[in-house]
């Protein structure tokens, strides 16, 4: 097992360069997908070695649940991890447990609001409310219907072209699910801080998606650009930050100017000789070696744990 453990805490460093240069290079389509998927499978086997090292901790402490053959000094030979280091990773590992599930109750107790704040509203999939205060974001519905909301105050504000724009971009997110990519990268950083910039990236990259596709609706990206840009002026964004707007995560500078030159190809997989695609690559890597690693201990720690074990 050996040094395979640890590996699967650091590798997440690898994917560091894609998160900044997929923004950028990639279609934003691609880059939230990539970004979501590595996130997701090194945040995994991050959990999976804690909890292996957990074992190793746990089986020391007195009064323990597991087997007395798992603290037998032949198994803490073969286990070659020093026992402060398993006793570290309980807490640790206890850490991301509560981050998981005050991530998730924030998550449900937002989404649960918002429905509760339509409760009467007739049920449409556009909602309109009677608000000075300028806001739009797309509410996920789960067991109700998916729903755009947004205030007159910001209706105001645009013209009918800008006011399908900001429609297609709303509509954007729930038909793509945004809301999934977005968690699933949360959960992630709680999982392992070194994640953080994919879920920065993938804030931004999801957004950027919603952009083209309602560029791509209305066919005038300028049009989009500038409802982006007018929304950001006189509104704060949504009211909640787990909710998906025209004006949500992201620099607004930098997604206008983006709209203002050409449309992002729409490549699969980024060609070897670039940078992001090296910088794909690296990630891919390191991906495949973050699971490889912790399966490998897994099955090194079954195995020597199940030789530990009376019959």
């Amino acid at each position: 097992m050996g040094v395979f453990i640890f590996l699967p805490l650091v590798l997440p460093l690898t994917a560091w360069p894609v998160a900044r240069l997929a923004e950028q290079r990639l279609h934003p389509r691609v880059a939230t997908r990539l970004l979501t998927g590595v996130a997701v499978v090194m945040a995994t086997c991050s959990t999976v070695s804690l909890g292996l090292l957990m074992v190793v901790g746990t089986a020391q402490l007195p009064g323990n649940p597991l087997p007395d053959g798992w603290s037998d000094p032949e198994v803490r030979e073969a286990v070659p991890c020093e026992e402060v280091v398993g006793k570290v990773a309980i807490p640790v590992l206890l850490f991301v447990a509560t981050g998981f599930g005050r991530t998730m109750r924030r998550h449900r107790l937002v989404h649960r609001r918002a429905h509760q704040a339509l409760n009467g509203v007739r049920d449409t999939t556009v909602v309109v409310l009677d608000d000075a205060e300028p806001y739009a974001y797309a509410l996920p519905g789960g067991r109700a219907p998916d729903r755009i909301v947004v205030t007159t105050g910001l209706l105001s504000c645009l013209r009918s072209p800008q006011r399908r724009a900001l429609f297609a971009h709303e509509r954007a997110h729930l038909v793509a699910g945004h809301h999934r990519h977005l968690l699933a990268v949360r959960l992630a950083a709680r999982a392992n801080p070194f994640l953080r910039p994919l879920c920065t990236a993938v804030s931004y990259t999801a957004e950027r998606w919603a952009d083209e596709e309602a560029a791509r609706t209305v066919g005038d990206r300028r049009t989009v650009a500038i409802a982006i840009g007018k929304a950001a002026l006189v509104s704060k964004g949504t009211p909640a930050p787990t909710l998906a707007g025209l004006t949500g995560a992201g620099p607004v500078p930098r997604r206008v100017a983006a709209l203002l030159g050409p449309a992002p190809l729409a490549r699969s997989w980024p060609s070897v000789f670039t940078s992001v695609g090296l910088a794909a690559w690296a990630a891919a890597v390191g991906t495949v070696a973050s699971a490889m690693s912790s399966a490998n201990s897994a099955v090194t720690m079954i195995v020597i744990l199940h030789a530990a074990t009376p019959l």
